[in-house]
This record gives structure tokens, C-alpha cells and sequence, in this order.
């Protein structure tokens, strides 16, 4: 049966921490997918993502084949299943950056090869992997930790984080502004994996009262790409949510700062925090690129 990585909880705890070790061991050099190609397949804009992806593969002695769907013809006019079907003709994997988790869904049903999840409005769980690594690296672990997510709760790297944090035994507290809520599905998946790890989920209105003895404080974007237009109020509602010095004071000493980027700072994120000595969003982006290394030589 062909494994796919569609969200997070696609692996198991075991299997989460097995990929999260190749990340920090897999040696420069090392050429796992030798003679292999991958397509890495764009529906929305990227920077981190198509960088990462496309050295990473190359760094593995694969063959990135960068597909741009806005100079493409993927998709247009041709059913997606048609187009994984081909795709898995050509290629060893499928890594996708996407919008509906059903378009997702539906290109994984038809492949015949794996199929990552580069982002899709739901989840961005290689976003996680490389989370978690950092977290290890400078915390020493995950599991048992403290990790508070604050701002937009209803966005998929809220969902990202409980999923994985639960998955690594973490206790994961989310907090954001009524109507700007997590899927109350996901909510109850990540307490049933945290149920089996040790770990928690909560979800709270207070800032402060999630950052509370963080051992990492993490936040996003308050509008996630494709929302520009959607006529919601992406502004006032959050500002009691922005990780500023004062919100990042109340968290552990020597808590870390995340943020998947980019970030629209005095918005989400202050330059204070972002730059500050608690940040660690520069180890957080390096490690997309060993993350993903380590999640496509594991699922190949």
C-alpha cells in the first residue's frame, strides 16, 4: 500500500519520531533517492517550500521537476485524478502545495506513488516536522513540553499543531478570538492521539493564560493565503493576540519564539520578538529543508 503524508497525523508517534531522527543523522552526501524524480507541484505561491523541496530533493541525488500550475497545463481542463495518474507514470513522489484538502484528497486516491502535503488550507504538517526538530534541538525534546499557539485558531497551521504536538506527547494550548475557532474534528482527533502519547489539547480565548508557562510560543499570519478577500475583519480581532515582549514574558524562561513565515511584523509579531534572542524562526525555516529531506528518503 503506497504511504502518503497528507496531515499530520498520517504518522504515527513512532513513525513521527523515526522521521524526526533521520532528520538530525541524515548525513551530507547521503543520496537515498539516487536515480529518483519528484514533482513538486505549485497551486499557490511559495518561497520556503519550492527552495527547500527543490535542494533538498537534489541534495538527495533525486531529481526535482518543479511544476508551476499557473505556466502549466495541471489541471487545466483535466481531472486531477487524471493528472496523478500520469504523474505516477513519470515520477517516484508527488509533493503538492495546494488549496482544498478534497483536491489533496482526491490526487492521493488516484496515485500510484506518494503524495506529500506541501500546504493545503487544512494543514501544513512538513511545516511541523521541521517545528518539532527545532524544538528538539533546543529544548532537548518535545514530549512533555509546552507549546502555545496564538492568533488565527481556525487556520491550518492551528491544526498543524495540535495534530503533530499531540503525536509528539506534547501539551498544546491554542488561543485565538471567538469565531476564528480550530474544526472541532480536529480538536478531537489530537485529544484522542494525546490521549495515547501523554500529551494535551486546549483550546482558550486568553493570550495569556495559554502562553503561561509556554516552553514555546508560536503564532502565524493573521490572514493565510487565500483569504485576502473574504471579507472578514483579519485585524481587529487578533491585536490582544500579538506576540509582542509583553504576551512572550508571561511564557517558561527560556521559551522559543516560532513562526513559520513570512511574517507581517507589528502585526502577528513584533521585530523585538521576531529578532530577539528567544526567536528561533531562522533554525525553524533551515529545518524545512532537513525535515523534508528526511520524510521523502523515509517514505521512499
Amino acid at each position: 500500500m503506497t504511504r502518503h503524508f497528507l496531515r499530520d497525523d498520517d504518522l504515527s508517534p513512532a513513525e513521527q519520531s523515526a522521521v524526526l531522527d533521520l532528520a538530525a543523522t541524515l548525513t551530507t552526501g547521503a543520496t537515498p533517492l539516487a536515480g529518483r524524480a519528484v514533482a513538486v507541484v505549485f497551486e499557490k505561491p511559495s518561497l520556503r517550500t519550492r527552495v527547500s523541496f527543490e535542494v533538498g530533493i537534489a541534495q538527495l541525488g533525486g531529481h526535482p521537476v518543479v511544476i508551476d500550475a499557473q505556466n502549466t497545463h495541471f489541471g487545466r481542463g483535466e481531472s486531477i485524478e487524471d493528472a496523478a495518474r500520469v504523474l505516477s507514470r513519470y515520477v517516484d513522489a508527488i509533493v503538492i502545495r495546494t488549496f482544498s484538502d478534497q483536491r489533496l484528497a482526491a490526487l492521493a486516491a488516484a496515485a500510484t506513488v506518494p503524495v506529500v502535503n506541501a500546504l493545503t488550507d487544512g494543514y501544513h504538517p512538513c511545516q511541523l516536522l521541521a517545528d518539532l526538530l527545532t524544538i528538539r534541538e533546543r529544548l532537548g525534546g518535545a514530549a512533555g513540553r509546552t507549546l502555545a499557539y496564538v492568533g488565527d485558531a481556525a487556520n491550518n497551521m492551528s491544526h498543524s499543531y495540535l495534530l503533530a504536538g499531540a503525536t509528539a506527547g506534547m501539551h498544546v494550548r491554542v488561543a485565538g478570538p471567538q469565531g476564528y475557532d480550530p474544526e472541532p474534528a480536529v480538536v478531537a482527533r489530537a485529544a484522542e492521539i494525546a490521549a495515547w502519547t501523554g500529551g494535551s489539547v486546549d483550546t482558550l480565548r486568553d493570550p495569556y493564560e495559554a502562553v503561561d508557562g509556554a516552553h514555546v510560543v508560536a503564532t502565524d499570519t493573521w490572514t493565510s493565503m487565500g483569504q485576502e478577500e473574504d471579507g472578514r475583519d483579519r485585524s481587529t480581532p487578533f491585536h490582544p493576540y500579538q506576540l509582542n515582549g509583553k504576551l512572550l514574558g508571561a511564557a517558561a524562561t527560556g521559551a522559543i519564539v516560532l513562526h513559520c513565515l513570512p511574517a507581517h511584523r507589528g502585526e502577528e509579531i513584533t521585530d523585538e520578538v521576531l529578532d530577539g534572542p528567544q526567536s528561533a524562526v531562522l533554525d525553524q525555516a533551515e529545518n524545512r529543508l532537513h525535515a523534508q529531506k528526511a520524510l521523502l528518503a523515509w517514505l521512499l
